[in-house]
């Protein structure tokens, strides 16, 4: 029989997919090339299903013979391997992201004298749509807490953004940008306990109780569906520490990172400027493990914020942490630093691959604001967090517009700052 190839991603399987596996059949004897699951993240978002569990689906579809990981977006490379008869595809990659890969394609085939054939695109058929209901749907707290880990393992550089109330969490749900051929958006947030104390007008000095910043995450969980990073800066007593961990695991949060730190809070950015006192090693150990044995499940991260860059203890003194708290339990890493080079960043992460034992390694570029993720991501980084710029962009907005009323007296100047009153009222989904 004559060989047809047909790459997919199928992670969501809609009669679209089978228009095209039904002309495939037509033509002989289907091999699916599965989209891998770094593909598909590097591309559009991390999938909804693993990619053995896709295998399994597509291998029980209706005349597919064989599925195959296809382990990067062009399909070149596994043409070349099979050389198939017949590509089958959809007709819509004549234009747009594409494109060239649909060209490649052709010349490819020309080689042993294949041939491309495309499907007319299914009406009435969008991911785009098909995720916005999915959206709607909402998640379970078990799915939204595994699915940090799932991003972890299918990326190797995973972006999260701080939110501090239910909009800030839309934003951080919805925004997504088209780039090179690729979608970019966020893949979780984190809930700085200084963006919600500063939404709140209180200091940040952990004067926000546990139970107002449930509330905080409530609000976000209710909104959205990507998982949720809580700050939890020193995690308070070890005894109080083991309940806060199962609180979170039960509301669906993926992960706490908590800080080597003892004392009244003081804002790591103030370095030694302020008074701040470092937990011993033992200490912070025990809470890490604690904190382990109080977890139902492997889903919950615990992950361990060393303060020794900050607190000019040195970069031995934080590699040796880093090492026992790995050895403790940690889930990861999470190395700070307020130097706005960002040397000691490198240096503590080419240091850290060194390790044996590794752990996901957890960067906050506030101050080397510089450095791109894929500096980030080449000196070993493995997730970044963009800690509080949404709320450091509302302030200045929301003073503007509050003085631009005052000095016109009238609301008319002010209106070039402000989004439609209609967009407001569309923004949220039901609102219309």
């Amino acid at each position: 029989m004559k060989k047809v190839y047909v790459a997919m991603s199928a992670d969501v399987i809609h009669h679209g997919h089978l228009n095209v596996i039904n002309k495939a059949k037509e033509l002989g004897e289907v091999i699916v090339g599965l989209h891998t699951d770094d593909v598909i993240a590097g591309y559009f978002r991390v999938p909804l299903l693993g990619y053995n569990e896709r295998k399994s689906i597509v291998e029980n579809i209706k005349g597919v013979a064989m599925v195959v990981p296809q382990d990067t977006l062009d399909q070149v490379p596994n043409l070349v391997k099979l050389q198939p008869d017949y590509v089958v595809h959809g007709d819509d990659w004549k234009e747009g992201i594409q494109r060239n890969l649909r060209e490649r394609v052709i010349e490819t085939l020309k080689q042993w004298g294949g041939e491309l054939v495309e499907v007319k695109y299914t009406e009435g058929v969008s991911i785009t749509k098909i995720e916005e209901a999915l959206s709607q749907i909402g998640t379970t707290p078990q799915m939204r807490m595994r699915r940090l880990k799932k991003a972890l393992e299918a990326k190797p550089l995973i972006r999260i953004i701080e939110a501090h109330n239910g909009l800030t969490g839309l934003i951080a749900e919805k925004a997504r940008v088209e780039q090179d051929g690729r979608i970019k958006e966020f893949d979780g947030m984190w809930v700085s306990s200084l963006c919600d104390s500063t939404a709140k007008g209180k200091p940040d000095i952990e004067l926000v109780d546990l139970t107002s910043r449930l509330n905080t995450i409530n609000d976000i969980l209710e909104v959205t569906t990507k998982p949720i990073i809580l700050d939890g800066d020193t995690g308070g007593k070890i005894e109080h520490f083991v309940y806060t961990v199962k609180t979170l695991e039960r509301l669906g949060v993926s992960a706490i990172i908590i800080e080597d730190k003892i004392g009244l809070k003081k804002n790591s950015l103030f370095g030694t400027d302020v008074s701040q006192t470092q937990d011993t090693i033992e200490n912070f150990c025990e809470k890490i493990s604690e904190g382990r044995k109080a977890r139902v499940t492997n889903d919950f991260m615990i992950i361990a914020r060393i303060e020794s860059l900050i607190l000019n203890a040195g970069m031995e003194d934080a590699l040796k942490r880093a090492k026992a708290y790995i050895e403790a339990g940690a889930d990861g890493i999470m190395i700070h630093s307020n130097r706005k080079d960002g040397k000691e960043i490198v240096e503590f992460c080419g240091e850290f691959q060194k390790f044996e034992k590794k752990v996901p390694l957890v960067v906050v570029p506030t101050s080397y604001c510089h450095m791109t993720e894929a500096q980030l991501q080449e000196a070993g980084a493995n997730v970044v967090i963009y800690a509080n710029h949404l709320i450091r962009s509302a302030y200045p907005a929301m003073v503007k517009t509050a003085e631009s009323i005052l000095l016109n007296e009238r609301s008319l100047e002010a209106d070039e700052y402000c989004m439609p009153i209609k967009q407001i009222l569309t923004l949220i989904p039901g609102g219309q």
